[in-house]
């Protein structure tokens, strides 16, 4: 039914529907959605099994602002009960089941910075507690039984494992149907998210259809590749930017990306028009041409959209002075300590300085963690009140230990 609402514009769903997208299914029914004027309902779901939300996610919510700016009604789920269950998505192995507090803990944290790229006040958020804490014993039968093993273990992460010997826990089989009831509870128009959940969003669209529901369009974003530029930008690799971030950390680390990630990186994450990424490109190809100029406008891009042009301005500022003048920066965070002779590993991590203990190992063996400007040559060292501990060219924080 029609609203009032006027129809995208041709050039507007142009760079709608092409500008930072993987696949549509199916596009043709999107086009026709979008030019009928109807105001749709966009699904976003949710795993908060991690708290934090990175760039590699920024990238479907931003194409989401776009969407809401266009008047159309997104609609955060968040995923409670699949969060305490467990989606491999890509990693092939069973993730650990979360508590509720858990759950509530990080989905709080995520949604803060969730609403710092897309609007609040014109989202709508639905907890799956809301239709799931009704279900009972004869729903899960009935919803299992309009689908087949078979038609699971096509998709590559169950299949793989299944070929492999590997297991794959029942409750696994669990996640893409209750993803897919999301869909049927909130009557979803479009789902958006990563090309790694294909299989689940066709799930879902194949089960509205089931139950009498219009079939949801799959909208699906490319995966960002992270700053090791290998794998998909990822917290548990390492390999990430996180949105919330301080802005000298989110410049400096988008200033580590590979040079042949420049472009892709500016597609999917920031508003440039394509005309002038045609222009980058021309540069890159040139002899002679540094490439660090780009990364630079890049950072501020990315920073600003975070932040504000004047946090931006502060954060290459910083880069220039700490990074590429290898100077210490005047201000850094200061961290409390009671033992002079700590596991350095640990205190890494506890503040926030590297993701995992192996990421920690992984720093000190490559001689990138220093204190006082020496290069650390095991796990436990000992610190002074006053100490400076420096991570690669850009963390540094200052230990303070009370009664020295």
């Amino acid at each position: 039914m029609a609203t009032g609402r006027k129809p995208v514009k041709s050039a507007d769903l142009n760079y709608l529907l092409k500008r930072a997208v993987a696949e549509i299914i199916v596009e043709e029914e999107m086009v026709q959605m979008l030019r009928s004027g109807r105001k749709l309902r966009l699904k976003e779901g949710f795993d908060p099994s991690t708290p934090d939300i990175h760039l590699g996610h920024m990238v479907t919510l931003r194409k989401l602002r776009q969407f809401q700016e266009l008047g159309h009604q997104i609609v955060l789920i968040v995923a409670d009960w699949t969060a305490q269950i467990g989606d491999p998505s890509g990693v092939s192995a069973t993730r650990k089941m979360l508590t509720a507090d858990e759950v509530k803990s990080n989905a709080e944290t995520y949604m803060k910075q969730f609403f710092k790229i897309v609007d609040k006040d014109r989202t709508e958020v639905r907890w799956q507690s809301e239709w799931f804490g009704k279900f009972d014993l004869g729903d899960v039968i009935r919803l299992t039984s309009r689908f087949t093993v078979a038609q699971f273990l096509a998709r590559d992460d169950f299949n793989k494992r299944y070929n492999e010997g590997r297991p794959i826990a029942i409750t696994e089989f669990l996640y893409p149907l209750l993803q897919a009831y999301d869909s049927v509870a909130i009557r979803a128009d479009v789902e958006f998210g990563g090309t790694d959940q294909k299989f689940n969003f066709l799930v879902g669209r194949e089960l509205q259809g089931m139950m009498g529901q219009r079939p949801q369009q799959c909208f699906m974003m490319p995966l960002l590749v992270g700053t090791d530029g290998v794998q998909k930008m990822s917290k548990s690799l390492g390999n990430y930017i996180g949105v919330d971030e301080p802005p000298e950390d989110i410049y400096g680390k988008t200033m580590s990306i590979r040079d042949d990630f420049i472009l892709p990186y500016f597609e999917l994450l920031t508003d440039v028009p394509d005309s002038e990424l045609a222009g980058f490109k021309k540069q890159l190809a040139e002899t002679g041409f540094n490439p660090m100029t780009l990364k630079k406008r890049l950072a501020r891009e990315l920073v600003t959209q975070l932040y504000s042009a004047r946090e931006a301005a502060a954060a290459e500022a910083h880069f220039s002075k700490v990074v590429q003048q290898g100077e210490t920066p005047d201000e850094m965070r200061t961290i409390e300590l009671s033992d002079s002779n700590p596991d350095i590993r640990r205190i890494l991590v506890a503040e926030g300085m590297v993701g995992s203990m192996s990421e920690a190992v992984r720093l000190i063996n490559q001689g990138a963690v220093k204190i006082n400007g020496e290069k650390l040559s095991t796990f436990n060292a000992r610190v002074q009140n006053d100490s400076i501990i420096q991570v690669g060219k850009r963390l540094f924080v200052k230990v303070v230990i009370p009664g020295t």
